[in-house]
């Protein structure tokens, strides 16, 4: 190893704080990685850059689109558009930093590879935490519209879904920083992320599937109740429309016991 390769190992090392986690950017910036992983990375530069263009347009548009929209309540729009906007940052920075990784293991620049994969795993880490707590937190707020009926709007205020969205980028921030100090930090703030935000998406939209479908099998069960009563109704309106037959003693000829209901 050079001096130049000494000083920026050791600058990565003082960078991270641990030498456990420059394991990876030391393993994965180096010229047996690359002749490793060779074939795969045109393809992999290919397919980051048609991704980001589509990811970065298609959220483009969902950010115009809720801005014009005017039916929803400003905390269900302020909520997509925090997932929009982190969706739209994975387009502008994490896959071009995939990119660039790739472009500088095939030219040997090994200095730039590290420091670029450290920032992707680090934008990565940061955007996937707040897309998961964002994902997590309109499930709560589709459940509280549903359950708070009238005081939905008296509760969930704008100013306290920003205080949510400022909550979850500060901590999805700080997990983010810790993989530099200690990737065990990161890994169970991981782990813990991950399982407590699928528990409370499933239990949400549990909850509301079950409370909508009551009503519908409560008014199913109404309406079979009462639909032999509605036949009859529809019969007797018809036979009120068409006219009664009468006998040649210009009574009718519909028996006493005829009951409609």
């Amino acid at each position: 190893m050079n001096t130049d390769h000494r000083f920026s190992h050791c600058r990565i090392m003082n960078f991270t704080g641990r030498g456990n986690q420059t394991r990876t950017t030391k393993v994965r910036c180096t010229a047996a990685w690359a002749s490793e992983i060779h074939d795969e990375m045109l393809y992999l530069s290919v397919f980051n850059i048609f991704l980001s263009i589509t990811v970065v347009l298609g959220n483009i548009l969902i950010l115009v689109a809720l801005r014009k929209v005017s039916s929803l309540h400003s905390p269900s729009k302020l909520l997509f558009r925090c997932l929009a906007s982190t969706d739209l940052c994975v387009g502008l920075i994490t896959e071009p930093l995939g990119v660039v990784y790739r472009m500088s293991l095939t030219h040997g620049q090994w200095n730039l590879c590290r420091y670029v994969l450290v920032s992707s795993i680090i934008a990565g880490y940061n955007l996937s935490s707040v897309s998961l707590l964002t994902t997590s937190a309109i499930s709560v707020h589709r459940l509280l519209a549903l359950l708070l009926g009238l005081r939905y709007r008296q509760v969930v205020t704008l100013k306290r879904t920003y205080v949510i969205v400022g909550m979850i980028w500060f901590i999805s921030t700080v997990a983010s920083i810790s993989y530099l100090l200690n990737r065990a930090i990161s890994f169970w703030f991981s782990l813990i992320l991950i399982s407590l935000c699928l528990v409370t998406s499933i239990a949400s939209y549990t909850k509301i599937f079950l409370k909508l479908r009551h009503p519908q099998i409560h008014v199913q069960g109404h309406a079979q109740l009462e639909q032999p009563g509605q036949m009859n109704l529809l019969n007797t309106e018809r036979y009120r429309k068409q006219g009664h037959p009468t006998d040649r003693f210009g009574k009718s000829s519909v028996r006493k016991t005829f009951n409609p209901f």
